[in-house]
């Protein structure tokens, strides 16, 4: 802890940005044009958490952390700041964007300058963060402990501010133990800790028996890992093979913080700790986290991140429609309207195509506007023509990048192009992608909102508008609650003519679109047809998704944003999944999982038997392929490590279960969880080991998660972590948790033994 606290007094001391956040700046919190309060901000002393209250005296402050900030836009950047540019110039405005699904923070200083010691110095202290070792995080960690046990803030902590720390981190400690570990740490016998004492004391708490048994297992010595202990280790424990020597030696000299046991090509307890918590020992291997897939395969060959009425913040009917969901590089649109506004770039980091669903509700001359407004915003970004050489298959990431795709119904084909306006038998067909005509078709929605909409009034009291952004963001003024009414509907030209390779068409059957489709159309189906077809045809609908792209959307009922499972999707081949991302839960959990791999750049390359004519897979015949080769996973669950409450009720302690999750095919939907741990979140041990077969490794997902047990009520979420199959690293590793939002909840973690054998 002293170390980490001597290093940011150096920051502040040198750098007048922190000086000055340190001070405090009175600023606007922004949240809409008509809710902007005065708020103090202040960056507190551990330079790691931002803490700010109202102006009001006796109100209550709220903190966030650094680590919490993935990123700083200066100016008018964001939906909310937009909307209140005619009141603040750009230059005193600035929105803080966090990690996970939380929604980002708003900000307009006094004064430009102010703006930009806030905007210069929080950039430099995500950049410090970043480039922190696991000491210096796990430090940080200890210091932030520290603060919130020293409530009277002298820097020292009484046995009391001990006591009240325990709960605080969830362990359920006899008094006799704690004031033992007390009095061993107070090496100056003032009967309080402090600085280094404290973290002597932390030492002692969190001493790991379970990793110091297997260090000892492998140490020659008992006290330090050789290279030749660290080797058998890698290939016994870690069940590696490859370069172990000169792995050994590159962990001892990143991991191992003594200089004499670097000397002696040795590493410590302490060294093997910290690279069993780095990367390198998470579960997810590291590898798998770059950009490692061929990204020029035809569109079709891969798994496409998508969204469902992004825009939306909430439910279908009421939700606040926001740009700032956008996460997806598919996004759908319903349009009944056009109005265009100008937005910034959204932190859209990968130069892959995305792909904008229209879902078309408006007349031929709106239409006509619409196109205009597309192409004057997005300018060379929206695909207007085909690309030369690409001419009876899709293009692929790679030669679309930088493009923005528009995807909706077109007049013609690629062959040819027709002039005017589709009247009558083309443009009385009715998009089967409309989810208001699915609600209606399936006869699931209430009476009296299906008769609002059938009078062709918006039903509820929703913002117009939503939004679309990939370097430059397109808004569109829209309803969602659109009319249900099936009319016949022109097509201008100039929209059409802006649909290039996604020209949206109805699906009739598979047999009719092996003889009829065109590789550049694409179908939509809401997830109860969806599931149908899988059922009655689910060979056929993975061979139909080897050439044509496939959209799949939540059934109209859906109006809570709730979501379907993808997994059952992605086992059919679909590429376009689109799901509510504002929706916390399982189902985005797998999303994040899926898409975590490869560069996080929204496309994942399809199993190799998802991407031939020539081969057949059904989904619920898996065994009947070539290359048919199931595995055994088994996992043993060790131990976990300082797990958040959940129940903020004082002397509350969790009581721990862990649940693994497999989702695939679904011969391989599977689950199995370890017994509960009784008033332990601290360090509770399980040593419980779960076995499961896969039949179909290539498309499982696996799920961890984590629950305080409940015998009377539903267990309580405490955290989860899912990753694809292929990205599991075999060994000991680490499963560092999310919260339901996607945000990291440091330093909670599982502590698990990873075993894959080929066969049953």
């Amino acid at each position: 802890m002293s170390s980490i606290t001597k290093n940011n007094r150096n920051s502040i001391q040198t750098d007048a940005n922190l000086q000055s956040m340190q001070v405090g700046s009175i600023m606007r919190k922004v949240k809409s044009r008509a809710w902007k309060k005065q708020r103090y901000f202040r960056l507190q002393d551990d330079c790691a958490t931002i803490w700010y209250k109202s102006k009001k005296a006796g109100n209550a402050h709220s903190t966030f952390s650094i680590s919490d900030v993935e990123a700083v836009r200066e100016g008018h950047q964001s939906e909310v700041l937009l909307s209140i540019a005619d009141e603040f110039p750009p230059d005193r405005c600035f929105t803080l964007v966090f990690r996970g699904r939380r929604g980002n923070l708003d900000l307009v200083a006094e004064s430009a300058e102010e703006a930009q010691s806030w905007v210069k110095g929080m950039r430099k202290l995500i950049e410090n963060l970043e480039n922190m070792n696991e000491r210096e995080r796990l430090d940080q960690w200890i210091s932030d402990w520290f603060k919130k046990a020293d409530k009277n803030g002298d820097g020292r902590m009484n046995f009391k501010e001990v006591q009240d720390l325990l709960k605080m981190m969830n362990v359920d400690m006899n008094e006799h133990h704690a004031l033992r570990l007390f009095t061993m740490a107070d090496k100056s016998q003032s009967g309080t800790l402090e600085d280094d004492e404290f973290v002597l004391f932390y030492k002692m708490l969190t001493q790991r028996e379970e990793v110091l048994r297997i260090f000892q297992d492998y140490s020659s010595d008992g006290q330090t890992l050789s290279c030749r202990d660290l080797e058998e280790f890698l290939r016994e424990g870690q069940l590696k093979q490859d370069h172990v020597q000169q792995h050994s030696m590159e962990l001892i000299e990143q991991y191992e913080p003594s200089d004499t046991a670097k000397m002696r090509q040795a590493m410590t307890i302490d060294g093997f700790q910290m690279y069993l918590l780095s990367p390198e020992g998470s579960i997810f291997n590291p590898a798998m986290l770059e950009q490692h897939q061929d990204m020029s395969q035809p569109l079709s060959h891969y798994f496409i991140s998508s969204s469902h009425n992004t825009y939306l913040m909430g439910d279908q009917i009421r939700g606040h429609s926001s740009v700032e969901c956008v996460g997806c590089w598919c996004v759908s649109l319903g349009v009944s309207f056009p109005f265009i506004t100008y937005s910034h770039d959204y932190a859209h980091t990968s130069q892959y195509p995305v792909i904008l669903s229209i879902e078309n509700h408006c007349s031929v001359e709106q239409q006509g506007t619409m196109a205009q407004h597309l192409t004057r915003i997005l300018g060379d970004k929206l695909l207007r023509n085909a690309l030369e050489g690409k001419g009876s298959d899709l293009p692929s990431p790679e030669d679309l990048k930088g493009k923005i795709l528009l995807k909706g119904k077109k007049i013609g084909g690629l062959e040819r192009s027709l002039d005017g306006v589709v009247e009558d038998s083309l443009a009385a067909e009715v998009s089967d992608e409309d989810d208001a005509a699915e609600i209606e078709e399936e006869n699931l929605h209430n009476d009296s909102i299906r008769h609002k909409k059938i009078m062709g009034h918006c039903a509820c009291s929703c913002p117009t508008i939503c939004g679309m952004s990939v370097q430059i963001s397109l808004t569109l003024a829209c309803c969602v609650c659109v009319s249900i009414q099936k009319s016949k509907q022109g097509l201008s030209k100039e929209l059409s003519d802006c649909v290039v390779y996604c020209k949206s068409v109805h699906f009739n059957s598979f047999k009719h679109s092996r003889i009829h489709s065109k590789f550049y159309e694409i179908s939509s189906f809401a997830e109860s047809k969806a599931k149908k077809h899988m059922k009655d045809a689910g060979a056929e609908f993975v061979h139909h998704n080897v050439r044509q792209l496939t959209r799949i959307y939540p059934n109209g009922i859906r109006t809570d944003s709730s979501n379907f499972n993808p997994q059952e999707m992605w086992s059919a081949g679909c590429q376009i999944v689109a799901l509510n991302f504002q929706t916390a839960g399982m189902e985005m959990d797998l999303n994040d999982g899926l898409f975590t791999q490869n560069g996080c750049c929204g496309y994942v390359l399809k199993p190799a038997f998802m991407r031939s004519l020539e081969k057949r897979f059904d989904p619920e015949h898996p065994e009947i392929r070539d290359g048919y080769r199931p595995v055994t996973l088994t996992i043993k669950v060790i131990s976990g490590q300082q797990l958040p409450k959940v129940n903020l009720k004082e002397g509350s302690i969790v009581d721990p279960l862990v649940r693994v999750e497999i989702h695939g095919v679904p011969k391989d939907q599977a689950r199995q969880e370890t017994r509960h741990i009784d008033n332990n979140g601290f360090n509770p041990m399980w040593h419980e080991t779960l076995t499961f077969t896969i039949h179909v490794p290539e498309l499982a997902l696996v799920r961890f998660v984590v629950e305080d047990y409940d015998k009377t009520t539903k267990n309580d979420f405490i955290g989860q972590y899912t990753l694809p199959f292929s990205s599991l690293q075999q060994g000991y590793r680490h499963i560092h948790l999310l919260s339901k939002d996607g945000t990291s909840i440091p330093p909670s973690s599982l502590f698990v033994h990873i075993r894959i054998k080929e066969g049953t």
